[in-house]
């Protein structure tokens, strides 16, 4: 009986292990995917960009126009992002305003929810494992405030997404 119970419990620490590996292990590759994102985005690096988006990705924002004070809907897909990070990007971003503050904010199995605090932006992503790699799926953006003429003049203008 003894022999069972340390066997069970040594089974039992083993999986522990080994789960505790396969979260630091998909949460390292969930960092790497926004790494891949915002950082190909600076670099204009196209071939980075994509490999972090799955090909269905839906990037939005709600704005509001200033003429009407009415809320637009913008919306781009995978493509248009990645031709736009291959036009250059934010590679016009000097390297020391360029911000990629990343957070984790929730993880459950095959799903993430990532926040990035960029140069002019924030970015929401939500992730997924898709064929065993970690996917941007869609992405929820909001401009930052400009910054009144009293404050910072060193912050970016709106960037082109």
């Amino acid at each position: 009986m003894k022999k069972l119970i340390l066997v069970a419990g040594l089974i039992a620490f083993l999986f522990t292990c080994a789960s505790a590996q396969d979260t630091s292990s998909d949460e390292s590759a969930i960092r790497k995917t926004a790494l891949d994102y915002i950082e190909g985005w600076y670099e204009g690096d196209a071939a980075r960009m994509e490999n972090a988006l799955h090909p269905e990705l839906a990037k939005r924002m709600i704005s509001t126009d200033p003429k009407t004070g009415h809320s637009q809907f913008n919306h781009m897909g995978a493509m248009q992002l990645v031709q736009n990070t291959r036009r250059g990007g934010g590679s016009k971003t000097p390297k020391e305003q360029q911000m990629k503050d990343i957070s984790i904010l929730d993880r459950y199995n095959n799903a993430a929810v990532v926040k990035i605090v960029a140069s002019g932006w924030i970015d929401y992503l939500e992730e997924a494992k898709f064929n065993g790699q970690w996917k941007i799926i869609n992405v929820l953006w909001e401009l930052k405030p400009k910054p009144t003429p009293a404050s910072d003049n060193a912050s970016p203008a709106k960037p082109e997404r």
